[in-house]
């Protein structure tokens, strides 16, 4: 039934880090996902190697992209595609940061879909790695569905035919980017209907969902969803995602990602000086609903300070919680 649908972690800030994403990896081997959203400026001056480095292992991933500029937008594409093999790039055109709108991206920019085409025929133009785009359904308080179409109209004639639709405005003024994840009314109809006007389009819906009966609920009507929030809190939720959408029975117990996770935290330790915490804080979750996840969180919070092996120091942590 879902066969083609698709399941993405969604792109945040501080969070889904090359750490995050190989841990979300052990558990999920299906779901696509996202880096963080990387200013192109900061690509292009900046040390590529540290920004975009990641291990083979997290593929299918795609490399999230802050900017307006045609030119530099080709530039970092063609950087992701052939240096380090991204599976696609996407735009952000969601975020409703005032930090990014005064540098001209994020969500300001779907008052200027002709900019957003421009990116779209510049990176077509200069690389073959495919190019999406990520934007809400509007600007403002008030919800206009023909601004949203017109939005989707515009990017799609200049190439871009895979979108992800946060399904809430983004309210510039007045609100934080954390009050906008939340505040703003969710309308999910309005994704709907651009996935019935625009067919051909592959549509991915994001906001506000955080169980299995929405997912299935959602892909009857659009091509796959983005879900952010709920897998960072409790990512073994990624395991019910593999079981009931992938049908795939043969996910990794919380005990077998820890001691898959051990080599990883050693290697980064030694060849790239990370700090245990640094990775061991994304597993934050991973006990959620279980007696014991507090205890687990309290340990997570002392790591750094501990001596020893990072096996013994990880699995000791966790003993007696497991199921």
């Amino acid at each position: 039934m879902y066969k083609n649908k698709k399941i993405y972690v969604a792109p945040m800030m501080q969070y889904t880090d090359k750490h995050d994403r190989y841990f979300l990896r052990l558990i999920s081997k299906n779901v696509v996902l996202f880096t963080e959203m990387i200013p192109t400026n900061a690509i292009i001056h900046g040390d590529k190697k540290k920004l975009l480095e990641y291990s083979k292992k997290e593929h299918p991933i795609i490399l999230q992209l802050g900017g307006s500029n045609p030119k530099e937008m080709a530039i970092c594409a063609k950087v992701a595609e052939n240096k380090f093999g991204y599976d696609g790039i996407n735009i952000n055109v969601g975020c409703p940061s005032k930090k990014v709108e005064n540098g001209m991206f994020g969500a300001c920019l779907m008052d200027k879909p002709k900019i957003v085409s421009d990116c779209i025929k510049e990176i077509k133009k200069n690389s073959n790695i495919p190019v999406s785009v990520k934007c809400r359904i509007g600007l403002g308080k008030k919800q206009n569905y023909l601004f949203l179409k017109k939005f989707i109209l515009c990017v799609s004639k200049a190439g871009c035919k895979k979108f992800f639709i946060h399904a809430r405005n983004a309210i510039l003024s007045g609100l934080n980017p954390k009050k906008n994840r939340t505040i703003p009314t969710l309308n999910y109809q309005f994704v709907y209907n651009i996935k019935k006007e625009f067919p051909n389009l592959e549509v991915t819906i994001n906001g506000g969902i955080d169980n299995i009966k929405s997912i299935k609920k959602h892909l009857k009507y659009v091509d796959g969803v983005m879900i952010g929030r709920e897998i960072y809190k409790n990512p073994y939720f990624l395991k019910e995602i593999e079981e009931e959408i992938f049908s795939n029975k043969k996910c990794y117990t919380r005990k077998k990602i820890l001691e898959e996770l051990v080599p990883y935290i050693e290697s980064e330790i030694e060849n790239n000086k990370a700090s245990i915490q640094s990775i061991t804080r994304h597993t934050f979750g991973l006990f959620t609903g279980m007696k014991g996840s507090k205890k687990w969180k309290q340990y997570l919070n002392k790591i750094n300070h501990m001596k020893g092996d990072v096996k013994d120091i990880i699995l000791e942590g966790a003993k007696n919680i497991y199921e």
